[in-house]
Formats: C-alpha cells, sequence, structure tokens
C-alpha cells in the first residue's frame, strides 16, 4: 500500500510505501525513488521509546541520586561498551548514551563508584527503560537499568552511598 505524504510542510510529496509481506516501511521520494526503509520492527520499537510513561506511576522502591561515575557493560551477544552513568540507587542505575539499547537487553557490568574510583564493582542488569533524548527528568538520552544480580556488599555500598548524599543534601536540624 502506498500513501501520499500531503498535511507535512517538510516532506509533501513524498509517498510511504508499507509492503505487509516483508514487513517494511520504505519512504519514496516526489519521482518516485526509493529514499530508504525500515523494518516494522524498527518503527514499532522507536514508537515505543518515545511514549511518555504515565506521570503518576513511579516504580521505583529504592532511593536513588543523581550521581556521575564510570560503567562498562557488555551483551550477551558480546558488544561492549564503556559510558558514564549519571544516577544511582539500591534497585539499579541510568547509563547515558545516545543510542541506548532496547528494553529488555540484559547487560553484564561493572561501575566504580566516586569514593574508589579505580575499583570496579560487577553487577547484572536489565534495560528497564530508555530515555532516547534528554527530557524534563533526565539530562541526557540514556537507559534505566535494573540490577538482577549485585552482590549484597555492593548493593550495602551503593545505598550507603545514597543515603550519605542524600544527608548531605538535607538543612541541618
Amino acid at each position: 500500500m502506498k500513501y501520499q505524504v500531503a498535511s507535512s510542510l517538510r516532506h509533501k510529496g513524498k509517498t510511504i510505501e508499507m509492503d505487509s509481506a516483508r514487513e517494511i516501511v520504505t519512504l519514496l521520494g516526489i519521482n518516485g525513488e526509493a529514499m530508504g526503509n525500515l523494518s516494522w520492527d524498527f518503527v514499532i520499537d522507536q514508537i515505543l521509546a518515545y511514549r511518555k510513561p504515565p506521570a503518576t506511576r513511579e516504580s521505583r522502591t529504592e532511593p536513588r541520586v543523581t550521581l556521575s561515575f564510570r560503567v562498562k557493560y557488555r551483551t550477551p551477544e558480546g558488544q561492549y561498551y564503556e559510558s558514564r552513568a549519571g544516577g544511582i540507587g539500591g534497585g539499579g542505575l541510568f547509563i547515558e548514551s545516545s543510542a541506548p539499547l532496547p528494553v529488555g537487553t540484559k547487560l553484564a557490568m561493572e561501575f566504580s563508584l566516586p569514593e574508589k574510583p579505580n575499583e570496579w564493582l560487577p553487577a547484572k542488569g536489565l534495560v528497564a527503560w530508555v530515555c532516547p533524548r534528554a527530557d524534563q527528568y533526565t539530562f541526557s538520552p540514556g537507559m534505566g537499568i535494573r540490577f538482577t544480580e549485585i552482590a549484597t556488599d555492593i548493593r550495602t555500598r551503593v545505598l550507603d552511598l545514597v543515603k550519605a548524599i542524600q544527608h548531605v543534601g538535607q538543612p541541618a536540624a
């Protein structure tokens, strides 16, 4: 099926072609030339990534703080990344990334906390949500990682750090 682009000022005259057999969307130029295509999976993932979560729903049960530190992570397929984390709590952390991984991606990771930047702490996690661009909640794009495996002593260190930072931010009694 082909659909003419009529109301978009930037793309008026182009055509969107949907191939249901191959599950591909193709953009055709004004003269009918193929300008590019995307799989339906990609289009669906993009729609879901830009969807705003309900404002009243807070799924976190652990305290968290905004904090910048280093993180290394690897997918089950062996893709390796190094980045900066922008926050942490007892339940997980936020990894800054201009190309966040899909929700549900499992990660093996190591992170270093500011008090000992050369000590790498291991954990495993799952991409719980993505923020494809900076918004009012995050200052940079990235992904929220929910810890699925973290040693008790490491989790305790994270919680102690969170409590210490939260305590510093409170007014004196």
